[in-house]
């Protein structure tokens, strides 16, 4: 691919925490972007495999454009592709505590999100009426009644998918809730979780609040009332393109970073690990469905082979530190939890 272009182009939809989520990238690193509100396919441009948001459409050598997903690679090239306001930070160790914390807000922040905007009835009826109208804004009202019906019914099948459930709803809501309060405080003290610049982690926690903090009925409500500092956060990151961050900005990896971390990396141990392990165990062995336990409670999901994939380049990360980077690492994370995400198998 190739970076002279004008604009990144980029295809997605305002109800989506990862179109959310890379938008503001775009925005804190000042990089110039087209932004398609699901309309790709009239835009000539080709559709991505797999159709996931958000899109990114690069140019190739030959003068193609080619569709590119997922957003934490995306991230990634961006870095090889603008050199100005990088968010991964440059000492490996904080540059591996990043990618631990963005993934845990990618792949379980998700299941609060998803579980509050689909088992709560307010929550069903303002997305199914709101979420799909961007892809088509003057529908009529029959059409839209319609659509929603059949959209908030969709999706409200698919809770089991992230392990929303009647017995799991209590440990989603839970781990919410201690969310906030461990942000609550981190932000009394602390512009980011990297320190006075946001890492990639930060537009991971944006992407997920952009919905939790700032447009599903219950969850805001939750917030507001919990965490206001989340929420002024939330609208802080949503443009960031006024920061001046500075090198000296990030945390010292060595001294303030664990002790300004340690509760959010044991609310990872708590909850994202177990799933996690459990998963990729499943995948390995072709199972259909997740069984382990989060705080003594079961837990049961779809297995789903991204998150196992997600482990693989956790761990492919903290191989390709140096032995002194991944003691580092691992001394930081001790007794948390999240020791066993790394454990030599």
């Amino acid at each position: 691919m190739k970076s002279n272009q004008s604009a990144v182009t980029l295809s997605g939809a305002p109800g989506s925490p990862y179109t959310r989520k890379m938008l503001a990238v775009l925005r804190y690193r000042r990089i110039p972007y087209r932004y398609l509100v699901n309309n790709h396919l009239k835009s000539g441009l080709p559709p991505a495999k797999p159709a996931l948001l958000p899109t990114f459409y690069f140019p190739c050598e030959d003068g193609t454009m080619k569709a590119f997903t997922d957003s934490t690679p995306l991230i990634r090239t961006l870095e090889t592709l603008f050199n100005d306001r990088q968010l991964l930070p440059p000492s490996p160790v904080m540059g591996m505590l990043d990618s631990l914390l963005e993934d845990y807000f990618d792949e379980w922040l998700t299941k609060p999100m998803f579980h509050y905007r689909w088992a709560f009835d307010s929550d069903v009826d303002r997305a199914s009426r709101i979420v799909p109208l961007p892809m088509n804004i003057q529908v009529n009202d029959d059409m839209l009644s319609t659509v929603a019906r059949a959209f908030g019914q969709r999706q409200v099948s698919r809770l089991h998918v992230v392990g929303s459930n009647p017995a799991t709803a209590e440990l989603i809501e839970g781990s919410y809730l201690r969310l906030l309060n461990i942000l609550e405080k981190h932000f009394s003290g602390h512009a980011f979780l990297m320190g006075l610049r946001p890492g990639a982690s930060d537009f991971a926690l944006y992407g997920q609040l952009s919905q939790l903090a700032l447009f599903d009925p219950t969850p805001m409500a939750i917030t507001c009332a919990q965490a206001p500092r989340v929420v002024a956060w939330t609208q802080l990151t949503e443009d960031l393109s006024g920061l001046e961050p500075k090198d000296t900005d990030w945390i010292d990896d060595q001294t303030e970073l664990a002790s300004a971390l340690k509760a959010l990396l044991s609310e990872l141990g708590r909850t994202y690990v177990p799933v996690m392990l459990a998963n990729q165990a499943a995948v390995l062995k072709g199972e259909q469905e997740v069984i382990c336990h989060v705080d003594a409670q079961e837990w049961r999901q779809l297995t789903f082979p991204y998150q196992a994939k997600c482990l693989s380049w956790l761990r492919r990360d903290f191989d390709q530190l140096s032995s002194n980077d991944q003691n580092h690492f691992l001394r930081l994370i001790h007794g948390t939890g999240c020791e066993p995400l790394f454990a030599k198998t």
